[in-house]
């Protein structure tokens, strides 16, 4: 029986570079007020909670644009979709640079910002199906989402610095010289697909987009993996946010809880480097998510309990290191058990579904601290119960077919 052929180009790695800056840039775009809210707060003459808004505006709109960013990117394609995500991040990435004295036109560039987000975030997947053979999926989609844990960690730890040298005019001109920077990269060198399919004829086509929709909905696998998102992403959401507030209580300092948020961060960038590769050497994402979710689980315990520095440090680091290892591999799971739903509505949907959580955590956790003393380790407690149930969860999910189908089908050419 004669097998397929399929070629694979080594232009797929400058793609997956020219995107990885653009994601790199819109995530550090979005959390530029995080590590500077007391200056924000003094340098507007605004609320903290106006300063909140101003990263708090991303999830928000990430929900409102999220399907139709899907929709545009499965229907028009890679470069459509994402350029105009990128459009977004430049001219409103420089606008911000230009109007940073004046905070309502800061807040109209961060909603322009966080328009083009999922442009750009939806395409993770895509960008992977669309240059990758199957067996570097998973890695495609890792470096992907490495690059929205260097823009959160280049955000919390340059904005800093470059606002006492520069003052917070000096430090978002810079970022929106960097976001224009960003886009032109990408227009210049971004291609929509390589000249033949990085798989065997076939495999590569996709459903429309609402079509995509109704057959996921109506597959298990999926729902459940869903569900993973929703509980997952929602903590790391909520603890990211209220990292202060939540070791506060046990004497620790605002720079040791800077410190514990970054450490998170890292652990996610060696996780996402770590992680995925050996899923797409050893073939398999159930036993990834399953024991990614329950070291993530171990280190929310250290969060929510750990007395000592070092263990609390321990526990962050741990924390990222599953948690956050675990997002590429589950949104190329959900790509290839959905297929031929296209990749950028599965994409999608899984961040949304961890935006909309991240909205009710954040609040939930707030409303119901304790008014003494504002501890929030009983909202922890909850959230450590649905990991577990998470975890119980990704026991229940199947491996999905698209290895076996290549193994049997294809022989692939350097």
């Amino acid at each position: 029986m004669k097998e397929d052929t399929f070629k694979v180009y080594g232009y797929r790695w400058v793609m997956l570079v020219v995107f990885m800056f653009i994601v790199a840039v819109t995530q550090l775009c979005w959390i530029t007020f995080a590590s500077i809210t007391t200056d924000a707060v003094k340098f507007y003459g605004v609320s903290d909670l106006s300063i909140g808004l101003l990263s708090m505006i991303f999830m928000i709109v990430y929900i409102v644009v999220s399907i139709p960013a899907s929709w545009i990117i499965d229907t028009y394609g890679l470069r459509a979709g994402v350029g105009i995500g990128a459009a977004f991040t430049g001219i409103f990435g420089l606008m911000r640079g230009l109007a940073a004295s004046n905070y309502t036109l800061v807040l109209v560039a961060q909603v322009g910002i966080a328009i083009g987000q999922p442009f750009v975030l939806n395409a993770i997947t895509t960008v992977a199906a669309r240059w990758f053979p199957v067996r570097e999926r998973a890695t495609a989609s890792g470096l992907g989402s490495l690059a929205m844990y260097l823009g959160i960690f280049l955000g919390l730890a340059l904005t800093p610095i470059l606002t006492i040298h520069f003052q917070i005019g000096g430090m978002l001109m810079a970022y929106g010289i960097a976001s224009l920077v960003a886009a032109l990269v990408f227009f210049v060198f971004a291609r929509e697909r390589p000249a033949t399919p990085p798989c065997p004829a076939g495999m590569e086509v996709r459903s429309l987009a609402f079509d995509g929709f109704k057959q996921m909905f109506r597959q298990r696998n999926f729902l459940l993996v869903l569900a993973i998102f929703f509980v997952a992403l929602g903590a790391f959401n909520a603890v990211t946010t209220w990292i202060e507030n939540i070791i506060a209580p046990r004497g620790f300092s605002s720079t040791q809880a800077g410190t514990v948020g970054g450490l998170m961060i890292v652990g996610g960038i060696i996780g996402a480097l770590v992680i995925p590769p050996i899923s797409d050497r050893i073939r398999r994402r159930v036993p990834f998510i399953i024991v990614a979710l329950a070291g993530a689980t171990v280190g929310l315990v250290g969060i929510a309990y750990a007395a000592s520095y070092w263990l609390l440090l321990t526990a962050s680091f741990t924390l990222g290191f599953f948690l956050l290892s675990a997002g590429p591999i589950g949104f190329q799971y959900g790509a290839e058990v959905t297929h031929p739903t296209p990749e950028g509505t599965s994409n999608g949907l899984l961040i949304m579904m961890g935006q909309i959580s991240g909205i009710v955590f954040i609040f939930a956790m707030d409303a119901f601290k304790s008014p003494q003393t504002g501890s929030m380790t009983m909202s922890l407690v909850v959230i450590i119960v649905l990991m577990v149930l998470s975890i119980v969860l990704g026991a229940l999910l199947k491996e999905p077919k698209i290895f076996l189908t290549e193994s049997a089908k294809t022989q692939e050419k350097a």
